[in-house]
């Protein structure tokens, strides 16, 4: 079942003493707060004043803070939007919290684990994949491996490398 609120970034510190907030975005284009015309910090909504890229953060202004009082209050808060929010995705792009959850499995059907952790990588992203009572396995998501991803059948499926899956031969 996909969430409708979606986590984008935590406030990491204040900016000034304007209660300007210095926001860590957690989403592939920081440029979205620009877009927004509110967000969610701790639950509470903010309409967004304005909002500039300075140094991999953004700072915020969020209509009621004020000072750096009122912005100190929340430090270390998550920021969420709803989904619609943020429009459709591109065909084969996904929210991470739709991948976190969701099994794997081979095309001839076997079971392989739960996806626990999308790790960034340069070049791809990796899925952790828990496995009961066995060590981890790391699922790079490139054509070649991922034949179908179905966040609402709660499923992926792969074609494994060789050598991928450790305890096959």
């Amino acid at each position: 079942m996909k969430n409708n609120i979606l986590e984008i970034g935590q406030v990491v510190n204040t900016h000034g003493i304007r209660g300007e907030l210095k926001i860590q975005p957690w989403c592939d284009d920081p440029m979205i707060y620009d877009e927004l015309e509110y967000i969610y910090i701790g639950g509470n909504k903010y309409n967004i004043l304005r909002s500039r890229l300075h140094k991999n953060c953004e700072i915020v202004a969020v209509e009621g803070i004020n000072n750096i009082n009122d912005a100190e209050l929340l430090r270390n808060k998550i920021v969420t939007v709803e989904r619609e929010m943020l429009g459709e995705l591109p065909e084969g792009r996904y929210y991470i919290v739709d991948i976190i959850g969701l099994e794997v499995k081979t095309l001839d059907g076997k079971y392989i684990g739960v996806i626990d952790d999308v790790i960034h990588t340069g070049s791809n992203d990796v899925y952790q994949v828990a496995r009961e009572n066995k060590k981890p396995v790391l699922i790079p998501v490139i054509d070649d491996v991922i034949d179908e991803v179905n966040i609402d059948g709660g499923y992926v499926i792969i074609t494994p490398l060789k050598g991928l899956i450790d305890d096959e031969v």
